[in-house]
């Protein structure tokens, strides 16, 4: 019967203890790095047909359920450039860039 652990390869085991580093996906609407809470938001609503999903940080999908509607959001589908020439989503993206990727904030109600 083989041996596990090779008497002859003193690093093997750190090899294989190591795992590899997982790879943060950056917030699609301001571009950080993602923190512990990662929300997978649909750019174009699902009550609208959307599918695809997009990584962001759950105080930056507060700030665009906050600021648009479905039919407004499936009007700029994945075309975040769109949204960023609204000048309240924009100001928002401005401030929060220097926060910590695990930064909240209550939000403003919806705007209609």
């Amino acid at each position: 019967m083989a041996r596990k652990h090779s008497k002859h390869d003193p690093y093997g085991d750190a090899q294989r203890d190591e795992e590899p580093p997982e790879v943060v996906p950056p917030c699609w609407l301001c571009s950080r790095p993602t923190g512990k809470t990662i929300v997978w938001h649909h750019p174009v609503p699902k009550s609208r047909g959307g599918r695809d999903v997009v990584p962001m940080h759950p105080v930056c999908q507060q700030t665009l359920i906050a600021n648009f509607t479905n039919s407004e959001m499936q009007r700029f589908g994945l075309d975040v450039e769109g949204l960023l020439a609204n000048p309240a989503v924009r100001k928002f993206v401005d401030w929060v860039a220097n926060k910590d990727p695990d930064f909240t904030a209550p939000q403003a109600k919806k705007q209609r």
